[in-house]
């Protein structure tokens, strides 16, 4: 079986949390000549990093060779807004909550990539701005505030803590009166996502080797897998799928119409003055959710920059033009200005894009989907926690592994299978526009 792989990463702006880091260390590649390994993990993002890392705990003695065609951090994973969300998080949903038995399944999940991560982070003293402060949901208008009344009840009946904020208390956090209600939920651990990524990248095991800027362009499934890149190869009998939305390209395994590149965007302030600071008043660190998961996003960083975050689109190209660009950073500023009037002065240094992967249904395509090729690709909007997750227990499902953890990765759906374009594209452009007009103040 031969895989093209046409669709790669894309510049997608300037992302600010990359390029406010300190320059990085010299390349880890690129690949050039032959290179034999006993595992190839193809995207060095979250779910990536940790299969690499994994697999490396779980067999000292393998070779395991890592590929990215970005530099790491770089990427989606390095894109986010920097949340490990502990609670559930559906994005198709008005309040974020569902089935409670899937809920309090997904908390399991989100709660261990967090334990695994945390314990990284320590270990290696990764600087990464690791704030465990939780997170806030604020509603600026009264769908939003029934929206996270309704994610009250849901935390109440699944036992899990929050605490309900009026508009003054909201102001003291943000220094803002935008916000009419709020609630804070404290298991969220807030970070700066390049950073983390890089960090996590700098302190792989021995025995994974790493090779960035590395574009794969096509994949010979078979014995052994054969990935082709620009000036070499890598040669491998078992081969681990950590390319999250670029997977969508490949119809051999039934990707193709299943999983879904949306985009969704973020734009990152200059840092703030101390007259502006003292202007703005509220806390130095703070991470919210808006009500309406359409809604913007929002998170002050110790540094004294905002970042802002909304707008999502159906981008199967999986690059964001600079048309795009333009527009979202448009939008960004206006919701900007309505949160901060009082910070009339100040704009962004830095606009950017980045994919995630989702399916209609929630599902995700983890296992192995064909021989000696496993999968762990689509996190269905929490990529930090999710991702963690499925690359650290697909390598344990790789090397034959059993635990709780484990079963409920297993017991997920599948994707769901989607109409065929045009009716696809059409459908869901539709779905977006329509969802961010119901969003109303909330974005």
């Amino acid at each position: 079986m031969q895989l093209k792989c046409n669709l790669l990463p894309q510049d997608d702006g300037r992302c600010g949390w990359y390029e406010t880091l300190p320059a990085p260390p010299p390349v880890r590649g690129p690949l050039k000549g032959n290179v034999t390994a006993d595992w190839v993990v193809l995207g060095a993002g979250l779910a990536g990093l940790a299969a690499a890392r994994r697999l490396a705990e779980l067999q000292p003695e393998a070779s395991i060779a890592l590929v990215d065609a970005k530099r790491v951090g770089f990427g989606a994973a390095g894109r986010n807004s920097g949340f490990m969300i502990d609670l559930p998080h559906d994005l198709n949903s008005h309040d974020y909550t569902g089935d409670v038995e899937a809920d309090r399944n997904q908390i399991r999940l989100n709660r261990a990539a967090i334990d695994y991560i945390r314990g990284i982070v320590k270990r290696h003293s990764i600087d990464c701005d690791w704030q465990e402060q939780g997170k806030l949901h604020g509603a600026a208008e009264e769908r939003g505030q029934q929206s996270l009344e309704t994610f009250a009840k849901g935390l109440a009946a699944l036992g899990e803590s929050y605490s309900l904020l009026d508009a003054a208390q909201m102001k003291a956090i943000t220094g803002t009166d935008f916000f009419r209600t709020g609630l804070h939920a404290p298991g969220t651990v807030l970070v700066q996502p390049a950073a983390l990524v890089r960090g996590l990248g700098a302190t792989l095991p021995e025995n994974v080797q790493l090779f960035e800027e590395s574009p794969v362009r096509s994949i010979a499934v078979g014995k052994p897998h054969v990935l082709t890149t620009d000036s070499g190869q890598i040669r491998s009998p078992r081969l681990i799928l950590a390319n999250n939305a670029y997977a969508s390209q490949f119809s051999q395994f039934g990707f193709k119409g299943r999983l879904l590149p949306i985009y969704t965007y973020g734009s990152l302030t200059r840092p703030l003055n101390e007259k502006e600071k003292v202007s703005l008043g509220g806390q130095e660190k703070w991470g919210l959710i808006p009500a309406d998961p359409m809604g913007t996003t929002v998170r002050r960083m110790g540094s004294g920059r905002i970042c802002i975050r909304n707008s999502f689109t159906y981008n199967p190209a999986i690059n964001a033009s600079t048309g795009q660009l333009d527009r979202v950073r448009a939008s960004h500023l206006r919701s900007f200005r309505r949160r901060f009037p009082m910070l009339e002065n100040v704009d962004f240094e830095y606009t950017w894009g980045g994919a995630l992967c989702i399916t209609r249904n929630g599902g995700a395509p983890f296992g192995e989907i064909a021989p000696g090729v496993y999968s762990a690709v689509c996190q269905n909007g929490l990529g930090l926690t999710r991702g963690t997750n499925s690359g650290k227990m697909i390598a344990e499902y790789a090397v034959g592994d059993q635990n709780e953890l484990l079963d409920i990765m297993l017991k997920q759906p599948k994707p769901a299978c989607n109409p065929p374009e045009p009716l696809l594209g059409i459908g869901l452009r539709s779905t977006l526009a329509w969802k961010e007009w119901r969003a109303g103040s909330e974005l």
